[in-house]
């Protein structure tokens, strides 16, 4: 079906076209072998998204408002969706429009591309479907989280790594990512004697990953970035750190070019928690006291939203208030549901990977690792060769996961209190039709790039 017969259709039978057409756009969006025909329903999805005011934005202008104190008072929730990703867009959308929430955002890191196989043109694609079938209005934040650095890679040869992050980059800015969460605190070293020693590659390097997005942007855009200071998994962060991280890293930029809107520390957690021997996860305990000091240096010092955390799916639910208590301006959730999908397939299906898993990643078991530990720390990886399988489950089992997961995502924005914040995203987000083309043409790049 053309673009323009799509958009013919959605004028005359709104209605039709989110309970039939939408089903069969996007399953063409991600699995059809027709690379043209792929591409055309992706568009089409596109096209009628913004013909319906649904728009892929970026939040930067409603987090510089946050670090003027002009809003707060909650907490931004970033969900990674890795697995049913539409039916879990679905479940996203609705908690969102039965409390009025605004500020959300919908992301997938680096890795996550690889092993759930979703490309940045399908994501966007499947996440604006989701947003089209579920009747949202305005603008939809997607964001690349973890745009990472791989240590081992980047000592081995720097040049490569900083190119495969600069192709993602040209990637995913044509698909409808405008907000991305730069991570180079893979290459902090701690054997420095002084914070700003150890934070020099990090700085150095997401200033020039912050040039290099500031020269792609779309007309009238600022891409909303984020930077790193402290790898998830390692040391708790300090405001010494931050403050070395940032004042090397807006030195590293050219005169009056914006900076990062967001800064992730680590606070304790690891992404996907800690697998205990039976399969259940340990407790995990967050150092809020660091959260809420950098936080404040953040907005006071450098007029940023605040501090973000990583690793959260796993915190204890009764502690989830404590993010917007102590000033984080975003938390970022993956795991859990991941998990929660995983327990509603079909002890069949569920079986079939585990074996595969068995089969094909072996490497990812240590050594003292029961099937439990192994099962949980690997099981991401059967996630993309199994997407097709998840896809055609009956829709009364996709529905099901659904429910779930819709009253996990309610339970979380009413706990980051962001019920309400749609008004509040209205005031301060202004978002714009972005020129649809092949992912990585690279149309946006302007007369002052910038890189090294």
């Amino acid at each position: 079906m053309s673009v323009e017969n799509v958009l013919a259709e959605l004028k005359r039978d709104p209605a039709g076209f989110r309970n039939g057409t939408i089903d069969t756009l996007v399953r063409s969006a991600v699995f059809d072998a027709d690379t043209a025909r792929r591409d055309e329903a992706r568009l089409s999805i596109r096209k009628a998204a913004a013909a319906l005011g649904i728009l892929p934005a970026s939040i930067q202008e409603l987090y510089v408002a946050m670090g003027r104190g002009e809003a707060g008072g909650f907490t931004t929730p970033a969900i990674n969706l890795r697995m049913l990703t539409y039916d879990a867009a679905r479940a996203v959308f609705r908690a969102a429009k039965t409390r009025d929430v605004g500020a959300f955002i919908l992301e997938i890191a680096r890795s996550e591309m690889g092993y759930t196989e979703q490309r940045p043109g399908e994501y966007v694609a499947v996440v604006l479907a989701a947003a089209i079938k579920e009747g949202h209005r305005g603008p939809v934040f997607i964001q690349g989280d973890h745009f990472q650095a791989n240590a081992k890679k980047f000592a081995a040869d720097a040049g490569a790594e900083k190119r495969a992050i600069e192709a993602l980059i040209e990637e995913a800015i044509p698909a409808g990512f405008l907000n991305i969460d730069i991570d180079t605190s893979t290459l902090v070293d701690m054997s420095q004697p002084t914070e700003a020693l150890q934070q020099r590659q990090n700085f150095e390097n997401a200033a020039r990953f912050t040039r290099f997005i500031r020269a792609r942007e779309p007309k009238g855009v600022t891409i909303s970035i984020g930077g790193e200071i402290g790898e998830v998994g390692k040391d708790v962060s300090t405001p010494e750190e931050f403050r070395a991280f940032m004042n090397g890293y807006l030195a590293a930029l050219p005169p009056g070019m914006k900076g990062v809107s967001k800064i992730s520390i680590n606070t304790g957690t690891s992404h996907g928690g800690t697998p205990l021997p039976d399969g259940t996860v340990a407790k995990v305990e967050i150092h809020f006291d660091a959260m809420e000091s950098i936080s404040k240096v953040a907005r006071a010092e450098y007029g940023l939203s605040g501090a973000v955390q990583h690793g959260a799916s796993t915190v204890a639910p009764e502690n989830f208030h404590k993010f917007p208590d102590h000033g984080a301006s975003e938390v970022h959730l993956a795991t859990e549901f991941q998990n929660m999908t995983y327990e509603g397939l079909p002890k069949g299906l569920r079986e079939e990977m585990y074996a595969w898993l068995h089969a094909n990643a072996a490497d990812e078991r240590k050594p003292k690792d029961t099937d439990e530990q192994f099962l949980y720390r690997s099981r991401k990886k059967a996630i993309g060769p199994f997407k097709r399988a998840a896809w055609d489950l009956p829709e009364a089992v996709r529905a099901e996961i659904g429910r779930r997961l819709e009253e996990k995502f309610g339970f979380l924005f009413e706990k980051l209190r962001v019920p309400g914040t749609q008004s509040v995203v209205e005031r301060w987000v202004r978002p714009v039709e972005l020129e649809s083309v092949p992912a990585a043409a690279g149309v946006f790049h302007r007369d002052d790039e910038a890189g090294d």
